[in-house]
């Protein structure tokens, strides 16, 4: 639990200067997945595959707003 609380703050502090949704939408949904994962599962396999499968979504979603804003200005 230590090193998955470790992680998540470590990608947090360098991931602050993400510059589009798609970055931010993955550093958010990697996170959340993340103590999801862990919530779940209570081992360190479980917050890997949330904070991978957070990730992905998050920076889908994150994607598919940085389309609309450039189509959209």
């Amino acid at each position: 639990m230590k090193k998955a609380i470790l992680g998540i703050t470590a990608a947090l502090a360098l991931g602050t200067g993400c510059a589009t949704d798609t970055g931010t939408g993955a550093l958010l949904g990697g996170a959340v997945g993340a103590l999801a994962g862990q919530a779940i599962g209570n081992d360190t396999k479980s917050t890997l595959i949330g904070a991978g499968v957070g990730a992905a979504a998050g920076g889908l979603i994150g994607n598919q707003r940085d389309g609309q804003k450039k189509n959209n200005p």
